[in-house]
């Protein structure tokens, strides 16, 4: 076997930072310390656009001082050829882009470390509103444009602009209520207590006396304003009602299970201490509740879900299960906060099954809690996709003006796209169709149009519309191949767009709000050394999976000339993440190393296998308790692919990925040990049962209801099948995917006696790698294995 095993590297080894020069520096231009050093190299790039209130200047965050972080610069529309860095008082001057407009845009609210200011659009003038001994938070203005309210501590106020008053809305108060003097004794405690007043006449007359000077007292006080007492929970999303006769709140209680702890053995004090992390799946037990505080009748009530339809649904994996008690009950629910209508006599609140197998959008009996299903979205896999939100809210969601349409985001379709609702008479209508996805919906000034980005050119590619606000034909605003992320002046005639492509950094472009205006760059950030190198534009390609289904790659083809005939597979993380598409990746380090790969003669794929995002419902959930499964079945015909299309050596074939891509490397290896003779696992799961709830439960359930879908998911339970050369690479600070898993595992291959595998740990990293060093020792030891595995070149 050309990749020589050796003993666990000393940890005092690892974090030196190793001097490499590419063996192979004739054929590629590039070197592993080159792509992994300080992504500075490469230039400076914006980010973070924001247009200033008057929608003639742009900022962003740009760094072409090479500073250690990223400082805040500016272009005026009027003078786009000047980029300036905005000056320290100009920033502390500037006004927030956090807050919330009156509906004709003419007035903004807005708080500023706990200060509350309001912002005139006409007279370009900011004035502080509120100065308490505390943080003022989420202010938003009524009906009345006079009229704002604002969350202080755990309560509700209104401020009135005209008069310069303040009003408490709410009492909610921490802790118990105090216990009711009137409370009624038992029936042993009372005879007691008659018994001594009979008995003993001084101690009865003292009774009677201050009974009657409580009973006066009470005459003459003053009402006790009504307190809701929050008791051991907490609560979020204090939401009042545009008309201010009610108000929303969320109560949660949270029942932590057993943390995990991991170790930091390089800790600045000598010491080796443990860094708080978190649970592990199945130990999720937080509640939310929503309350209604109800103004004119001073009191509070919960939101009931007891009659929601299908709130007793056992899910279908049970199946697997016959011998297990399951039991028809109410499962438990997590409701999101209230959305008012503008006029604040309807709410509607979103609400998910814990399972996740359910999203219910339901009307707000706002009289006395109950709820009115308007619309059931069940998948027994499990909900999401592109603004459908999480588990506690968040997504596309809202009204329309007219108070009696809503709009949310459903993949009821197989793919995600935009709906309206008419909660008078149940009818809707999806304004959004066709095998492509709809992403972040807005409505426009004048409410009468929706601006939104889809991918209906192809899933690689976005690009932003306007279409009118019943639906109809959408109007493309972007032409740009690629990707572009729109960010609208405040009189939406101007659009500042992100842009990059495949091989393209994003830079930042100017263009009328028009389908046919051309788009004028504003930034061009990249390094004469990241120019001086012809980066590839990968090929998209289809192959045809085992299932028959058509697969999304991207082809990295080097050079007849150095074309060795081997072939490498790299596999993106995240899951639910897309990288084959016609933008720069968020993986631009390993888009790097392909490219030195392709120079070395490797061919290069790249796969959205099943789970990853941007292509619907069905491709989401095919991983569904089972990861994998056709998750790394696409990764086999991806290689099937280039071995009867490209000339690829079957015996000469490579996998490398972090984080899920890691743990579809070590099913790979252990499962598929025919067709990969090598493997670099980074930072990778190796037994789900050890990761955390929110991901993990969603695609397996949960591991005490559903240890087949563990089981077969898990790397650990196949590590018998190992047979080629394999390199484990793990942060020993990540809080993320534990370091106990590969130590798990390591025991495991141990046990198994494996010889051909190798690990390397970095102790100062956490789950996304920080320092070049740590890059560049990492993906050196990935070349390494490559070109010893799989060419027998021994450095």
């Amino acid at each position: 076997m050309a990749y020589k095993s050796t003993s666990l590297l000393l940890l005092s080894s690892i974090i030196f930072l190793f001097s490499f020069t590419n063996v192979l520096a004739q054929t590629s231009p590039l070197s592993v310390g080159k792509i992994m050093q300080d992504s500075q190299w490469m230039g400076t790039f914006p980010s973070d656009i924001e247009w200033g209130p008057q929608g003639k200047t742009i900022y962003f965050k740009y760094n072409p001082e090479k500073n250690p972080a990223d400082s805040l610069y500016k272009i005026s529309i009027n003078n786009q050829d000047t980029i300036e860095k905005v000056s320290l008082s100009e920033k502390k001057n500037r006004i927030s882009s956090y807050g919330t407009f009156n509906d004709n845009k003419t007035k903004k609210i807005f708080t500023e470390d706990g200060v509350l200011y309001i912002y005139d659009v006409k007279k370009d003038a900011k004035k502080e509103l509120l100065q308490l001994d505390s943080r003022i938070q989420d202010p938003t203005f009524m009906q009345d444009d006079n009229q704002i309210t604002f969350t202080y501590g755990n309560n509700a106020f209104q401020y009135d602009l005209a008069a310069g008053s303040l009003k408490k809305l709410t009492n909610i108060l921490e802790g118990k209520a105090p216990e009711d003097k009137d409370k009624k004794l038992s029936e042993k405690d009372q005879w007691l207590e008659d018994e001594n007043r009979e008995l003993l006449q001084v101690v009865n007359e003292r009774e009677e006396n201050e009974e009657r000077t409580e009973d006066y007292n009470e005459i003459l006080a003053k009402k006790t304003p009504f307190a809701f007492y929050l008791e051991d929970r907490s609560m979020s999303d204090l939401t009042v009602a545009p008309n201010g006769d009610y108000i929303t709140f969320n109560l949660i209680t949270r029942e932590r299970g057993k943390s995990t702890e991991v170790p930091n053995y390089v800790d600045a004090s000598g010491y080796t201490t443990d860094l708080n992390a978190r649970t592990k799946v199945g130990d999720e037990e937080t509640k939310v509740e929503l309350a209604i505080y109800n103004v004119q009748k001073d009191t509070v009530y919960r939101v009931e879900t007891t009659d929601l339809p299908g709130i007793k649904d056992l899910p279908d994996y049970i199946e697997d299960y016959p011998d297990k008690d399951w039991k028809e009950e109410e499962r438990e629910v997590i409701l999101s906060n209230a959305y008012f209508s503008p006029s604040g006599e309807k709410a509607i609140v979103n609400i998910r099954s814990k399972d996740n197998k359910d999203r219910w959008i339901a009307e707000i009996n706002l009289e006395d809690g109950s709820l009115k299903s308007l619309d059931r979205q069940r998948d027994e896999a499990w909900i999401a996709g592109p603004g459908i939100g999480w588990s506690y809210g968040g997504g596309t969601m809202g009204w329309l003006p007219d108070n009696k349409h809503i709009y949310f985001q459903s993949e009821a379709s197989g793919y995600s796209h935009l709906y309206l609702l008419n909660v008078e008479n149940g009818t809707k209508n999806d304004l959004t169709k066709g095998d492509f996805e709809v992403f972040d919906p807005f409505l426009s000034n004048d409410k009468k149009s929706w601006f939104l980005t889809t991918s209906e050119v192809g899933p690689g590619e976005r690009h932003f519309y306007k279409m009118p606000l019943m639906g109809g034909k959408m109007e493309k605003l972007t032409t740009m191949e690629g990707n572009n992320e729109v960010h609208l002046s405040p009189d939406e005639k101007n659009m500042a767009i992100l842009h990059s492509y495949s091989n393209q950094p994003w830079e930042l472009y100017l263009k009328k709000t028009r389908a046919n205006a051309e788009a004028e760059q504003l930034t061009q950030g990249q390094s004469e050394a990241f120019k001086s190198y012809n980066w590839r534009d990968p090929k998209q390609v289809n192959f045809k999976g085992s299932d028959g289904a058509m697969v999304p790659a991207r082809l990295y083809v080097p050079a007849d000339s150095v074309k060795n005939n081997a072939a490498v597979v790299f596999v993106h993380g995240a899951g639910y993440l897309q990288n084959v598409h016609k933008w720069w990746s968020s993986y631009f380090r390993e888009y790097m190393f392909n490219n030195m790969l392709t120079d070395l003669g490797y061919t290069v794929i790249d796969i959205d296998y099943r789970g990853s995002a941007g292509y619907g419902r069905d491709w989401r959930t095919a991983i569904y308790r089972h990861m994998g499964g056709k998750d790394l079945s696409d990764q086999v015909d991806g290689v099937k692919y280039l071995v009867e299309n490209y000339g690829i050596n079957p015996q000469k074939v490579g996998i490398y990925g972090g984080s899920y891509g890691g743990f579809i490397t070590l099913m790979a290896m252990f499962n598929e040990p025919e067709t990969f003779q090598a493997g670099a696992a980074l930072r990778s799961v190796t037994d789900w049962a050890h990761y955390n709830h929110g991901y993990t439960a969603n695609i397996l359930n949960e591991p005490s209801n559903d240890p087949i879908a563990y089981k077969r998911s898990s790397p650990i339970y196949f590590a018998e099948g190992l047979e080629g050369d394999l390199l484990i690479e793990h942060g020993m600070v990540d809080t993320n995917v534990h370091f106990q898993d590969v130590v798990r595992l390591s025991q495991r291959l141990i046990e198994l006696g494996k010889e051909n595998w190798e690990m390397a740990l970095f102790p100062v990293e956490s789950h996304g790698f920080v320092e070049p060093s740590s890059w560049t020792d990492e993906y050196r030891r990935i070349l390494k294995l490559f070109n010893e595995s799989l060419l027998g070149k021994v450095e």
